[in-house]
């Protein structure tokens, strides 16, 4: 949620010489799941969004509701994104659809867990792999209720 800090680990996907992109050593590839941080290729705002889907996935998204590789992923099947799914919230609705899309190896497509009030992928395209320089692992603080502990 807006106003939420969270603990980002800055090495998962990768070392690099601070302030520039220049990589050091290679980490990990984004994963299907996991909530990371990267430069908006908009206008170069920090964003922080979920790893809906990665290279070689078919994806639908109908009013919110995602299906990946012909699997419906919604509140009732969150064991797909095994620990890192969250609750979707479509209180505001689902925002843009997504008929049809197998995403190309080299990219991710990116969606808010607030579907219809999220800035993600439908708008500014997929994120290539190599655009993220963190992944979020807990939320510490939480706006309105103070500090917590819960995994993300």
């Amino acid at each position: 949620m807006p106003g939420d800090r969270v603990l980002i680990d800055k090495t998962a996907y990768g070392l690099r010489v601070p302030f520039t992109k220049i990589k050091l050593l290679d980490g990990t590839q984004p994963q299907r799941g996991e909530v990371a941080v990267f430069d908006s290729p908009v206008d170069g705002t920090r964003l922080i969004k979920r790893i809906a889907a990665v290279g070689g996935d078919y994806v639908t998204l109908m009013d919110g509701r995602l299906s990946i590789n012909g699997t419906r992923i919604d509140n009732d099947n969150i064991e797909y994104f095994e620990e890192h799914a969250a609750l979707l919230n479509l209180d505001t609705g689902g925002g843009p659809n997504i008929a049809q899309l197998q995403i190309p190896e080299g990219f991710v497509l990116v969606l808010g867990d607030h579907r219809g009030d999220s800035l993600d992928s439908r708008y500014f395209g997929l994120v290539p792999i190599d655009a993220f320089y963190g992944r979020a692992n807990r939320i510490y603080y939480r706006r309105g209720e103070g500090i917590s502990w819960q995994a993300l």
